[in-house]
């Protein structure tokens, strides 16, 4: 694979009236928004993006097979797509991580956020995993795990291994095919880390995206203070970090649910390994089909929490995911003990905040309760939410005490 960065050869010009996203400070050029391309490239090589007028408006790789047609990466004329910049921008990323969060595990590298469009990088313990789903950044991807592993090494990290999640559906739209494996020497799959003192295997393989949902570490943190003594409900567990996190800070009882076999698995390993398989109890069941019968058993809980997968990736279902949403958050009210917790999130970009605060309100109607909100909070700041760039803010987690209605 080639780590060689194109001298631009072709320049795109913006049609009269568009480029608003760019002017506004984001990152994309849509299809529709160009007027013509002069000169020659490859899908993949950078290109001069220009106003209707000829101002200068970046630098960025280009995809005829997407419709975001272009992805910016410098703002600047004198500052061209290098291989110096691209170092730069990574020894950029990994600062920023070491003065914001924990690093022992975390995400070093997070798209268009740290402005490497396309192309995300976690790190566990002495692990890298790469998704990427740019074709612009993926010709790059060598060259960014290198500089990587140079800027680790500088700082006394040695990484034992790179392997590559790059299996999402959603490369497809770039004409990318899907893909995954080791990227360099073969390792063990199987690694354990340490997060807010608790314990985990991370199946970086097999696991769900990139094996292990870092972007809730403050969160699951957070929820701890409620649990001390409480029985709690955890939905969607996948590996159990929610519900490991509420038996960590002292649960009396912790039921945890999951539709996947492999996770309520992973997530039994993940008890044992911090001796709370006594506290937590595991059941593989769907959700949506499991809380009624709670309800019916008129079970109540000190604690719910829902952390369920995103139920929309487009706008295209957003109605679908709305209801989604509603009917998975009143049959959650209806399960918490009046003066209880329910914590509840959605790590969906197109379920947007207004949206979500909308939905849960509905819910709160629906199910008569009345909520007092607690704390409203959003994605690790390894996960940073970079302004202008939407898409880069997805995650909205509100903590709530639920009241009975008088």
């Amino acid at each position: 694979m080639s780590n060689n960065i194109s001298i631009p050869d072709a320049k795109v010009i913006l049609r009269k009236g568009e480029g608003r996203t760019i002017k506004a400070g984001g990152l994309w050029v849509f299809d529709n928004e160009i007027d013509r391309v002069v000169g020659n490239y490859n899908d993949g090589d950078i290109v001069e993006v220009h106003d209707f007028d000829d101002y200068f408006m970046g630098y960025g790789f280009i995809n005829s097979h997407s419709t975001i047609r272009v992805r910016l990466m410098s703002r600047k004329k004198d500052h061209p797509v290098t291989p110096e910049l691209i170092k730069t921008r990574v020894e950029n990323a990994w600062n920023y991580r070491k003065e914001v969060i924990d690093t022992s595990s975390c995400r070093v590298i997070f798209g268009e956020a740290d402005f490497l469009p396309g192309i995300t990088v976690d790190k566990f313990e002495d692990v890298l995993v790469i998704e990427s789903l740019a074709l612009g950044t993926d010709k790059m991807k060598e060259l960014i795990i290198n500089d990587l592993k140079e800027v680790l090494a500088a700082d006394g990290i040695k990484v034992r291994g790179v392997y590559e999640r790059s299996d999402a559906k959603v490369r497809e739209l770039e004409g990318l095919p899907r893909t995954k494996g080791f990227i360099g020497e073969s390792f063990d799959t199987k690694v354990e880390i340490v997060e807010n003192g608790v314990h985990y295997f991370v199946d970086v393989e097999n696991g769900q995206k990139t094996g292990f949902f870092l972007d809730q570490k403050n969160n699951r943190m957070a929820i701890r203070r409620f649990c001390k003594d409480k029985k709690v409900l955890d939905c969607f567990t996948h590996t159990g970090s929610f519900a490991l996190n509420a038996a960590a800070a002292g649960a009396s009882s912790v039921l945890a649910v999951d539709a996947s076999d492999l996770g309520i698995e992973q997530a039994k390993e993940n008890a044992k390994l911090n001796h709370l398989e006594d506290i937590v109890s595991f059941k593989c069941a769907d959700v949506f089909d499991l809380l009624p019968e709670l309800e019916a058993q008129k079970e109540l809980f000190d604690v719910v929490i829902l952390d369920p997968p995103a139920f929309t990736k487009s706008r295209a279902s957003i109605k679908k995911a709305v209801t989604g949403y509603r009917e998975i958050n009143i049959r959650g009210m209806r399960l918490v003990k009046n003066g209880g917790f329910l914590a509840t999130c959605s790590c969906s970009h197109f379920m947007d905040e207004q949206l979500f605060i909308k939905t849960i309100g509905e819910a709160a109607r629906d199910a008569h309760k009345r909520l007092r909100q607690v704390e409203f909070r959003q994605q690790a700041a390894d996960h940073p939410i970079l302004w202008a760039n939407d898409t880069s803010y997805y995650l909205k987690f509100l903590i709530f005490q639920v009241v009975d209605e008088i």
